[in-house]
């Protein structure tokens, strides 16, 4: 295990420990255990004095926020409304849950960016000299025997289309920025293609079956059913600029900078594809395919179930409808599904309880990340999701391993351009990715509509 994983390992457990402190009423490391611990040595360039204060501030805000939360909703069952200071109050404490996660996300991610010296992999003499020849070509232009030597370099070659493929390690280092940043990485099937399309069959009907008598003939088979899907691979770029100056500092690292910089426009251009791409010129999200009502289901579709009132949660035990949501996907899914909303969406859950009123739906958990768990499986947020609104499709439940797939053709291209702006050099990094629905089975939606 290299060490940059076990500084994310332990950035992920420090931040999320702090529910475990508001569940159990005790603080479990304080800042002395923290300091004295070793951590400080594995964590390396994350602040530890903001660390051990995010630790402390989450804890306190999750429980300020139930206290608030229990008067709000006490109010209302008494009163049938709740003041409007103390409405209030929950909403500041609710957005202060919402910053606390995002700022343990960006610890997570600023853990994750690695440099691009391999992650302690074994690099071939081949791959070295690739390595050298790119830094001149990136650095001075020059790029003589260049493509001779990434061909040597990597198992498995991919046509650039004009300018030079990047070493296995900063390639590596773009997708893991891009995985950290955006949700449907992290959920979906990535799978790495060398053609323009990726095709599946997926059966959706089997044979006939049944019971019959010593002497009976059986009925006619019926033949299994397939559906072809076919995914294709579009072009993704990103265009760094660097100033001459910076090339010819030996000091700066101009590949780990290409590769942070290329890896978060990646992400944050895949991010609302996988969702709300149209699947032209880039891939199609699964909020893009047909979207019926769950009882109208059909393989090709993507089933819905309605929240109960028009772009909101119904107005009584709003709960339910996440639990229909969570049982429309067939029990083969649930293993393994996931919720996936924007931050704002989860907000307003995170508010919710049992039709009892004794339990909270969302409850912390930091075996599965930041997002904690909703009726017992785990939260992703992303807000590439649509935030609620009048026939917003807001909320998925879904097992995206089986249910979406992400197609990556093997390799990153980089071209440099000296000439376009002066005292400037542009790199333009491209990347082929696809993407689609593979099992409609497996994606269930909540639509904010009364039915």
């Amino acid at each position: 295990m290299n060490t940059r994983t076990i500084r994310l390992g332990l950035v992920a457990v420090l931040c999320a420990v702090a529910a475990i402190q508001a569940i159990a009423g005790v603080q479990l490391i304080t800042p002395d255990i923290i300091a004295g611990s070793g951590l400080v040595f594995a964590l390396g360039e994350i602040d530890m004095k903001g660390l051990t204060e995010l630790i402390e501030k989450q804890g306190k805000a999750w429980e300020e926020f139930k206290s608030a939360n229990d008067a709000r909703l006490k109010a209302i069952e008494e009163k049938g409304y709740a003041p409007a200071d103390l409405i209030g109050k929950v909403d500041v404490l609710n957005g202060e849950l919402t910053k606390l996660s995002a700022e343990c996300l960006a610890l997570q991610v600023k853990a994750n960016r690695p440099g691009t010296g391999g992650d302690g992999k074994i690099i071939t003499p081949e791959q070295e000299e690739h390595k050298r020849a790119l830094g001149r070509y990136l650095r001075k232009g020059e790029d003589a025997n260049l493509h001779a030597l990434e061909r040597k370099a990597m198992s498995s070659f991919s046509d650039p289309d004009g300018g030079y493929l990047v070493d296995e390690a900063m390639e590596s280092a773009i997708d893991r920025i891009a995985a950290a940043q955006v949700a449907m990485r992290r959920l979906a099937r990535v799978v790495p293609i060398g053609s323009p399309v990726y095709e599946k069959l997926v059966k959706t009907r089997g044979v006939s079956g049944g019971w019959i008598g010593e002497s009976e003939d059986s009925s006619e088979s019926t033949e299994p059913q397939f559906s072809r899907i076919q995914i294709p691979v579009w072009r993704l770029y990103a265009e760094p600029w660097v100033p001459n100056d910076l090339l010819e500092d030996a000091v700066y690292d101009l590949e780990g900078d290409l590769g942070v910089e290329s890896g978060i426009t990646f992400g944050e251009t895949e991010g609302t594809a996988w969702i709300n791409g149209t699947g032209v010129k880039q891939p199609r999200g699964f909020l893009s395919y047909s979207i019926v009502a769950n009882a109208s289901y059909a393989w090709g579709k993507i089933g819905y179930i309605a929240s109960g009132a028009s772009g909101a949660f119904a107005a009584s035990n709003p709960g339910d409808k996440l639990i229909d949501l969570q049982h429309a996907l067939k029990p083969a899914y649930r293993n393994g599904a996931t919720w996936l909303m924007s931050d704002a969406t989860l907000a307003s859950v995170r508010q919710m309880k049992d039709g009892s009123g004794a339990y909270y739906l969302w409850q912390p958990d930091p075996l599965v990340g930041f997002g904690g768990r909703l009726l017992g499986s785990p939260v992703e947020t992303d807000d590439y999701m649509p935030t609620i609104a009048a026939n917003s499709y807001s909320i998925s439940y879904g097992n995206f391993q089986r249910g979406y797939t992400i197609v990556d053709r093997r390799g990153v291209a980089v071209i440099r351009d000296q000439l376009t702006k002066k005292g400037t050099t542009k790199f333009h990094l491209s990347k082929r990715v696809g993407g689609g629905v593979t099992n409609f089975e497996a994606i269930k939606v909540m639509k904010f509509a009364a039915s």
